[in-house]
């Protein structure tokens, strides 16, 4: 028996599930695409696969919308992969599909983030497309592939597949909203040369951990502490009262994730112990109360590890580690001054480490606009150079600008409207979307990105509202009958 057989409607719920029990993480696309390609053989609906791997599948207008401009409906075919070792160390997702429950009004995945986004979205175009009796213009699917890490599909769409100006993406986590635009980033390393020198002391290792973390794109705007600026705070505070030796640091996971743990070890001498536990003890009251209501299980400590020789960091170049970590800008950088609550610009030091002769720093760079996208980045590029270190960028994605008129925002709001007697809402978001990518490649391209309801997007707490699925297919039927000129 399928978890979701009951659901309305059917069919949309069946394709739901059968992508969700097909593995189907970033580089891990094989079997969705042959999915997708049978699909299309048994609808006889044209169907093709460019170089960069994206599946295009198109359907024609229905009767009465044959002159009417096409419309391109996009989502990605690939899942962020977050699971629990705790729930089952043995089931590996690249290679088996989800265990979906329902409780409530909500679908899960068992031990495992559920990739709503944008397994829904994908449920919704193959309906549609499926769906003989609908009313709409010519359709033009996209499933791009590889929207995590690095937008690869995307970055390498054709584009002479797609006649559309028209283009609807399912890639966000919101019912009774749109958005109409998204930022741009910029991922790049900072590199600081350091040379060691052998010493004796007694061992110190600083921790900072139980932070909430997330994602820099989406929980940026809740001021949540990132842990390795806090560490680079907390080294601050004992270089101001006494000599110490650095020979460990490293914190956070991925660029893109506000660090929730960061660890470094030290070496001080002996007559400092007391001194150096009475910093971090008064370090960690007032990052408290920084923190008050905002990071209830941030814990701050030191641990004697005892006496031991370590190859350190040079003083000289220890100081330069430290200078960085205190002038890297952390967080909102700027918020947009027309819509409220909306982060414009930010930073957030995912990942730093010792590597070797190295001391790196991975940093995401987001922005609404390019322009103050590429001033921080020449900031952060400035600033690494003048204390003798290099700077990488390792990728960069383009933003889709806020547009004062989209014909296809007028549709979506009188159409919600109408169906609802509300005002459909509007807003930007601060992460990266691949629209971003396709309004750079198409500039003419006029855009609406919609979703669902989904709590914990991309980690073992995901959930997606049925109801919310029920009620935007609804509604993105009744937008694609409204595509119709009067």
């Amino acid at each position: 028996m399928n978890v979701l057989e009951k659901l309305e409607p059917l069919e949309l719920f069946r394709y739901f599930e059968d992508i969700c029990n097909i593995p189907h993480g970033s580089n891990n696309l094989l079997k969705l695409k042959e999915y997708l390609k049978d699909f299309a053989k048994k609808n006889e609906l044209f169907c093709k696969e460019d170089e960069a791997g994206n599946i295009f599948i198109y359907k024609d207008a229905s009767e009465g919308y044959e002159g009417e401009a096409a419309v391109l409906l996009q989502a990605h075919m690939d899942m962020f992969i977050e699971d629990s070792y705790d729930y089952d160390a043995k089931r590996d997702l690249n290679k088996e599909g989800l265990l979906l429950s329902i409780i409530d009004d909500y679908i899960y995945s068992k031990g495992s983030s559920l990739g709503a986004l944008d397994g829904v979205g994908m449920s919704y175009i193959l309906s549609i497309l499926s769906d003989k009796k609908l009313k709409h213009p010519k359709i033009e699917a996209l499933f791009t592939c590889d929207r995590y890490p690095k937008m690869s599909g995307v970055l390498g769409l054709d584009t002479k597949l797609i006649t559309s100006r028209r283009l609807i993406s399912f890639d966000h986590y919101r019912e009774r909203e749109i958005l109409n635009s998204s930022a741009g980033s910029r991922k790049v390393l900072c590199k600081v040369p350091v040379r060691y020198k052998e010493k004796t002391g007694v061992v110190y290792d600083l921790v900072i951990c139980g932070l909430s973390g997330g994602h820099s794109g989406l929980e940026i705007d809740q001021y949540r502490g990132n842990a390795n600026i806090i560490l680079g705070r907390l080294l601050h505070s004992i270089d101001l009262h006494m000599k110490f030796d650095l020979f460990y640091i490293k914190g956070g996971m991925q660029y893109d994730s506000i660090p929730r743990e960061a660890k470094a070890s030290i070496l001080i001498k002996e007559e400092n112990i007391n001194a150096l536990e009475d910093i971090v003890a008064d370090f960690d009251r007032d990052l408290q109360k920084e923190y008050y209501q905002i990071e209830d299980n941030l814990t701050i400590y030191c641990e004697n590890k005892g006496e031991d020789t370590c190859q350190c960091i040079k003083d000289r170049l220890k100081q330069r580690v430290i200078f960085l970590l205190m002038t890297i800008p952390d967080g909102i950088v700027k918020l947009c001054p027309k819509m409220q609550n909306i982060v414009q610009t930010s930073l957030n030091t995912g990942i730093i480490e010792l590597v070797k002769n190295e001391f790196v720093v991975h940093i995401s760079i987001r922005s609404q606009l390019t322009s103050e996208k590429h001033a921080l980045s020449d900031k952060l590029q400035y600033l690494t150079e003048t204390i003798g270190g290099s700077y990488i960028v390792e990728e960069n994605y383009h933003s889709w600008e806020y547009a004062r008129y989209s014909k296809l925002r007028e549709i979506f709001s009188d159409t919600y409207f109408k169906a609802y007697g509300k005002h459909l809402i509007e807003r930007g978001t601060h992460d990266s979307l691949e629209c971003g990518v396709i309004t750079d490649k198409i500039r003419d391209m006029d855009v609406v990105v919609m979703g669902v309801d989904v709590d914990n997007v991309n980690t073992t707490k995901e959930r997606v509202s049925i109801s919310s699925i029920q009620h935007s297919y609804d509604f993105i039927v009744a937008v694609l009958e409204a595509l119709k000129s009067n």
